[in-house]
């Protein structure tokens, strides 16, 4: 299915605003002022969000408090910078943290997190204390994370999760909202590009050549996995030629034992990048997991963490997909992804990326004489 056909048509509206922007990238320096100008003059900037929700709002939003986790790195590579992030998920500030975005932008580390709790609760006294102009909170969750939001007075646009259609439209959507809606297109239209090239490519590979991918969402205390249904890392196992090991499980984030993943016996495990302290050796270690195929072929990774963790969808995905490849199929894929990564960072961030941060994104020290992880060493 393509990405227009996922896309709701209640916001038929917004789909006509992104092909506009991609139509004012694409054409002269004199239509680009054009467009530019005639955006300018579209005020107020109304919007309907992923809830099918009119938002209004007076002129571009200067300050804006992100709830979900990705939007705070993602508000930051759209507008360049943090001077109108002024509040975000505490998650997401470990993220930025432990990761090379608090590098890139150090003052990011002083932006209050307090404005919600983990679960996206919405600590309304401390939000309000933000002055926010906009505040971004999740679709699918209920009204009880939203009520409290409007019931303050504040402006509120919901995104929506699961699918890279959806990324691709919240991306626009808050993009629209900052007055930035040619950096949402030239994002996405980087991924639309990069996803092509890989659907192109995995075509071609019979079924008994596409390796059985097992993502952990958590395997700290509790092993959880996802089935296929609204699974960001099923769609993109799929589109560089995998296999969800996992795509018979009801629901996403469920628990499972040592022994079910003994049963699927996965030709690759992915670790997730959002327990810190989880590396490699949980699985070579454990006495069930360490005989899988995965570990007995040295095909145990633990997803990266750049401006944002790269399991979920977020701006960096695209590169994502190639390290994915790259391991899943080396003799399909070539992408040279620490140049690939580079060139990502200074359109993203306007920063130039380091080897030695290269190294710390992919963990290279942990993955040590992982299969196929010598590629992605610095020449």
């Amino acid at each position: 299915m393509g990405l227009d056909a996922e896309i709701n048509p209640d916001n038929y509206r917004k789909v006509s605003v992104m092909r506009l922007s991609r139509v004012c990238l694409s054409g002269s320096i004199a239509l680009v002022a054009s467009c530019v100008a005639g955006m300018a003059l579209a005020d107020p900037i109304t919007i309907v969000d992923q809830a099918g929700r009119t938002v209004t709002l007076p002129k571009p939003a200067e300050r804006i408090a992100s709830i979900p986790m990705p939007m705070a790195s993602t508000l930051i590579a759209i507008d360049g910078g943090t001077s109108r992030l002024v509040g975000m998920n505490p998650l997401s500030k470990t993220a930025i943290v432990e990761g090379v975005l608090g590098k890139i932008f150090p003052e990011a580390k002083d932006i209050p997190s307090d404005v919600t709790a983990p679960n996206f609760i919405p600590n309304v006294e401390e939000l309000a204390a933000t002055n926010p102009e906009l505040v971004v909170q999740w679709a699918d969750y209920g009204a009880d994370l939203v009520d409290p939001i409007t019931n303050a007075g504040l402006n509120v646009i919901l995104i929506s999760y699961g699918t890279e259609a959806k990324t691709q439209f919240y991306h626009q959507m808050v993009a629209d909202a900052m007055g930035r809606p040619e950096r949402a297109a030239e994002i996405n239209g980087w991924r639309e590009t990069v996803a092509a090239e890989l659907a192109a490519k995995t075509k071609g590979i019979a079924a008994d050549n596409r390796p059985k991918v097992l993502y952990l969402g958590r395997a700290m205390e509790n092993l959880t996995a996802s089935g296929n249904k609204g699974n960001y890392s099923a769609w993109y196992i799929d589109l560089v030629g995998g296999v969800n090991a996992s795509g018979d499980v009801e629901g996403n984030g469920t628990t499972i034992s040592p022994e079910q993943i003994a049963a699927w016996d996965p030709d690759v495990i992915l670790l997730n990048s959002f327990e810190p302290k989880l590396g490699i050796e949980r699985i070579y270690n454990d006495p069930i997991l360490s005989l899988t195929k995965a570990a007995q072929g040295k095909k145990v990774y633990k997803m990266p963490l750049g401006g944002y963790r790269w399991d979920p969808p977020s701006q960096e995905s695209p590169l994502t997909w190639m390290w994915l490849a790259n391991l899943l199929h080396p003799d399909v894929f070539s992408y040279d992804l620490r140049s690939e990564m580079k060139k990502a960072y200074k359109t993203l961030y306007n920063y130039d990326l380091g080897d030695d941060e290269i190294n710390g994104i992919l963990w290279t020290d942990m993955q040590g004489d992982a299969t196929n992880y010598a590629q992605f060493k610095a020449k």
